[in-house]
């Protein structure tokens, strides 16, 4: 087994998977077999899994158009099991060797067809893994049913897991998502046509260096929704090297593994040619949800408010005195800032960083600017 990793040249260096630091495995492509290498990379260090494993689509003999030409159809020897069992075995072989290598708060996405993707669902489900979604890829541009005897096949489907039913803190960028769908949620189903054109690799005949490859729309997604810049994006089954020219264009990291070494060259190649964007682009949008929780409590400590300071609302109609503990008093009745102010509304809830004001420079302001200022000295501090 050896590490290809890509220098600033299209040369390569290979060297033995050794190091325990998954710093060495960094931008490079693993050659060799998915489990074996998967077994020797550190555990639980690694941020998102993309994983396009074979099909097993079970072809039947060849497939021919109207006009009886043939169908390049993937019929290669790495998408052929000898029974379900054997598929199921070898799903099961490299799902328990990646979930190794994931971190606790890290997800996989797994993407098939209705060939397979229902066998890797069982197993992932099997083997601990927690399903947050199934992402469905509606393509623009499927091929045609020839045989006219099923419906089109006009879609592959994804799942997105976390690594246990507890995981906390996994990656999910809503609110990026959302400002880049017009301010809409985004949906489950996802509409991208398949690889072609430009972006489809072609040998020196014109041939498809890769059966399966897939969009790389698809992957900006994937990686959008779920990392940040700086993660470890692993593949393994790198196959013509898509996700890891994604994730070089968006400031990821990525690992590798492929045993072809044709898949090999062409993904070097590839991704070497790609042009990293600029790091100020790449800033994620981020909600509330996201920003650090800060108490009440801290605006006392850093000095920001003192005790007995009188707080009101925007229309002055309540008045409120800061105690020392962080909590508030009014009419001789203590509580918290929310608390408080939903009391004296009537209320069964508020949000008191919204609803109570301080006085400066005769002009009255909401105590959630004092909270920001507070996250801005925190940001700067770990910065």
């Amino acid at each position: 087994m050896s590490v290809v990793r890509l220098a600033s040249t299209a040369r390569a260096a290979a060297k033995s998977v050794q190091s325990s630091s998954i710093d060495a495995c960094l931008d490079t492509i693993i050659k060799g077999d998915c489990v074996a290498a998967l077994e020797r990379l550190p555990e639980k260090s690694v941020d998102v899994i993309f994983a396009d494993p074979p099909y097993n689509l079970q072809l039947d003999g060849d497939l021919h158009r109207p006009d009886h030409s043939k169908v390049d159809a993937v019929d290669d020897h790495w998408d052929q099991f000898d029974s379900f069992a054997a598929y199921d075995a070898f799903t099961r072989a490299w799902l328990l060797a990646a979930r190794r290598v994931l971190k606790p708060n890290g997800t996989i996405w797994v993407i098939g067809s209705y060939h397979n993707i229902f066998r890797v669902g069982t197993s992932l489900q099997d083997l601990g893994f927690w399903i947050l979604n199934d992402v469905i890829w509606r393509k623009t541009n499927p091929m045609p049913n020839f045989r006219g005897r099923r419906f089109q096949n006009a879609h592959e489907t994804m799942i997105w897991a976390s690594r246990d039913q507890n995981a906390k803190g996994y990656t999910f960028n809503y609110e990026a998502l959302k400002a880049a769908n017009e301010d809409l949620q985004m949906r489950s189903d996802w509409l991208f046509p398949i690889c072609t054109g430009s972006e489809r690799l072609k040998d020196e005949n014109g041939d498809k260096v890769h059966p399966t490859q897939k969009p790389e729309a698809l992957l900006a997604r994937v990686l959008m929704a779920s990392t940040k810049p700086g993660d470890v994006v692993l593949d393994p089954f790198f196959g013509s090297g898509t996700t890891g020219a994604v994730a070089k264009r968006l400031g990821r990291h990525f690992i590798g593994i492929e045993r072809e070494q044709a898949y090999i060259d062409a993904a070097m190649a590839r991704i070497e040619a790609v042009e990293p964007a600029d790091a100020k682009t790449l800033k994620i949008v981020a909600g509330k949800r996201a920003e650090p929780r800060v108490a009440f409590a801290v605006l006392l400590e850093t000095g920001l408010l003192k005790p007995g300071t009188l707080l009101t609302d925007a229309k002055r109609r309540w008045t409120a005195t800061v105690q020392a503990d962080g909590s508030l008093a009014v009419g001789g009745e203590q509580a918290s800032i929310h608390r408080m102010g939903a009391r004296v509304q009537g209320l069964d809830a508020c949000n008191g960083w919204t609803f109570w004001h301080y006085e400066e420079d005769g002009e009255l302001k909401p105590i959630d600017t004092l909270r920001a200022e507070v996250r801005k000295q925190m940001a700067a501090a770990g910065a």
